[in-house]
């Protein structure tokens, strides 16, 4: 029998002692944050950036960049401080959100290509987020960056419990904003107006030039806001995986006034960058700050259209990002700070390639005006969504609910340990324990670097020459965490 129908069973079998999740209690000033009395369990709402890093929202401390609706959704909900992705790069952290397992188990550990197009696929016998909720009678829509499959392979969403899809299968493609087609469902939709044309001399020194009439994230967006409007009378699972920042510095002119002078020039010093795709590339630092705004009004719009329905007080809407910020496509995430004061960026283990924003939204359910610094994980989000809907998480899953952090303002459950290793750039693997973390670089045989989390959260100072019995746990910890797999081998091996 396959894990998915071993799954159906079960949650066949329970269904029927599922209860509703209850009442909320008071928000963090104490007054109550409003009751939930609706009998149906919650619409789902995950968006999830892609390489924003942690000190790039106002709410977590951005100076410089502009994000008004996101930083009204902390405002209106709880700010979470210690929330991990579920890898440093693309791939392996999607594929710990689909199925609720960590990187020492999960299907997709790294990036890996599939020629001419697309990524490692997700196993068919994979049980994702998607198939969990389908089970409690949710509608469920992907609309933006997948990366777990190519076209016509097991892997694509809608073989992964997803009933529609809009948006890019391949990752790689995923660097550019302006593509000639995207995907619905695993059809090939051309974009009207957007072209490629083979005439280099058009932009020196950048390749092919492009004829750019609709943005893909505004594409994604609006269908995120159909699939609302089609499924308001039903409970539905909305999964966004903007692309924004990630790769190509590429935003539409109007969308760089904010970052303009009365000149029509950046407000940044900018540095001169012949790389990218099709934004003005004398003005990056601009155009960047005016991507993370754009995708900022897109949170807003679909915040606004469950308000404008009726549809915020039976909707619970998270945000975050896939990993840390990324020195890519031109982007500069140290003149921004976009790692805040976390060490390490895209491809690292530290605290700065992990650690991201987190967001949880939800009027009359979730407490308002909260900043919690309770620590949980991207492979929580299967049990704490099947929690949610009334419906038991698949029991090979790594995660836990964590429904209470959410909705209860109770003290919640909380994992002893938690793992990622990472197979790039020379392999690394990391333990959390309470306060202490644990960094190998390269997995399985270097040595251990120690931090203590509650007083060094830059992780500059290693503490593992004094605490030689915390190291050798560590040590056991990342053995017992590590499954071998003949797909994802450690370079050293």
């Amino acid at each position: 029998m396959s894990r998915f129908l071993q799954f159906f069973c079960l949650a066949v079998l329970f269904s029927g002692c599922a209860t509703a999740p209850g009442n909320v209690t008071a928000a963090r000033d104490g007054t109550p944050s409003g009751n939930a009395t609706d009998a149906r369990p919650p619409n789902i709402v995950f968006i999830m950036a892609d390489d924003l890093g942690y000190g790039e929202l106002g709410s977590y401390g951005q100076e410089t960049i502009s994000t008004p609706h996101l930083d009204r959704m902390a405002e209106e909900g709880i700010r979470f401080t210690q929330f991990y992705a579920g890898s440093t790069v693309c791939a392996p952290s999607r594929s710990s959100l689909m199925t609720g397992q960590h990187t020492g188990r999960t299907p997709i550990r790294g990036n890996r290509e599939v020629l001419p197009i697309g990524q490692t696929p997700l196993p068919g016998e994979a049980v994702t987020v998607a198939e969990v909720l389908k089970q409690a009678g949710y509608i469920t829509g992907a609309f933006g960056k997948w990366g777990l499959g190519a076209p016509g392979s097991e892997g694509t969403p809608t073989r992964q419990g997803f009933d529609e899809f809009f948006g890019y299968l391949c990752q790689r493609r995923a660097h550019f904003y302006y593509p000639e087609f995207l995907y619905r469902g695993e059809e090939r939709v051309p974009i009207e107006g957007n072209e490629v044309v083979d005439d280099p001399t058009s932009h020196p020194g950048a390749g092919p030039a492009v004829i750019a009439e609709q943005y893909a994230p505004d594409l994604i967006t609006q269908e995120a806001l159909r699939f609302i409007d089609a499924h308001r009378d039903e409970p539905f699972f909305l999964y966004v995986p903007v692309t924004i920042p990630h790769a190509s510095i590429e935003v539409p002119e109007d969308a760089l006034e904010p970052y303009l002078n009365d000149r029509g020039r950046s407000i940044f010093p900018e540095t001169s960058f012949a790389g990218g795709h099709y934004s003005p590339q004398e003005r990056p630092r601009a155009a960047y700050a005016a991507m993370i705004s754009r995708l900022d009004g897109d949170v807003g719009r679909i915040i606004n259209r469950l308000k404008e329905l009726g549809l915020a007080e039976h909707t619970i809407v998270f945000f975050t990002s896939d990993n840390g910020p990324a020195a890519e496509g031109g982007a500069d995430p140290a003149f921004f700070d976009s790692s805040g004061p976390l060490r390490g960026m895209k491809r690292d283990l530290y605290e700065g390639g992990i650690r991201v924003p987190m967001l949880v939204w939800g009027p009359g359910r979730v407490p308002s005006g909260m900043v919690s610094d309770h620590v949980w994980t991207m492979w929580d989000v299967l049990p704490t969504a099947a929690d949610l809907a009334g419906v038991p998480a698949p029991p090979d899953v790594d995660g836990i609910s964590m429904r209470s952090a959410l909705l209860a303002g109770e003290e919640p459950h909380t994992q002893d340990t938690l793992y990622w290793e990472f197979y790039e750039h020379g392999s690394a693997q990391a333990v959390r324990m309470g306060d202490w973390k644990a960094v190998r670089r390269p997995m399985l045989t270097g040595d251990i670097e120690l931090y203590d989390l509650s007083r060094d959260i830059g992780e500059t100072t290693d503490l593992a020459a004094e605490n030689p019995e915390i190291v050798r746990e560590m040590m056991r910890l990342m053995g017992e965490a590590h499954t071998p797999s003949t797909l994802w081998q450690p370079p050293s091996r």
